[in-house]
């Protein structure tokens, strides 16, 4: 997910460039507008969020089904209300980290690796190109979704003014 969700970033950030220049991104086989490249990155958005062949959220926590066995040793581990035992990192990992069974703790607002090449994503905590959850992964998307918030919301016109100093 990490390119998929940089690309939408970038792509929010630069239609509002070129909706406030008032120009196209001009491609071999034609331009395409501000709303263009919106309703492009929000269909990524949508595809992360479940329209997807999976029909899985790889946003933890969010909808129906989404991954249980994200790669994450918090995640993985009983909380300590439940098990005050003393838990190292070899014991969290010899305990709890290799087991099957879904996590105990949900990583809510976390984005996963997300899907292979083939649209198949396979929910094994070991499987870390799948079920790490990263900054990287995550943090674009706070940006991507304050951008739709505001255009739902109708705010600047629907078009929302990213810059450095905000």
């Amino acid at each position: 997910m990490q390119h998929v969700v940089s690309a939408a970033f970038l792509l929010t950030v630069y239609s509002d460039y070129l909706h406030k220049s008032n120009q196209k991104l001009h491609c071999p086989n034609g331009s395409l507008d501000s709303q263009e490249l919106l309703s492009f990155a929000k269909s990524q958005v949508d595809y992360i969020l479940g329209s997807n062949p999976m029909n899985m959220s790889y946003l933890v926590g969010f909808g129906a089904k989404y991954p249980n066995r994200v790669h994450h040793r918090a995640a993985s581990m009983v909380p300590y209300k439940e098990n005050d035992a003393f838990i190292g990192c070899s014991q969290g990992y010899d305990l709890w980290f290799g087991r099957q069974r879904s996590n105990p703790n949900v990583l809510v607002g976390a984005i996963v690796g997300g899907p292979d090449l083939n649209d198949e994503f396979r929910d094994i905590r070991g499987n870390f190109m799948q079920t790490e959850a990263c900054t990287y992964n995550t943090a674009p998307m706070v940006g991507v979704f304050a951008k739709l918030h505001r255009l739902e919301e109708g705010g600047d016109e629907g078009m929302l003014q990213l810059r450095a100093d905000s």
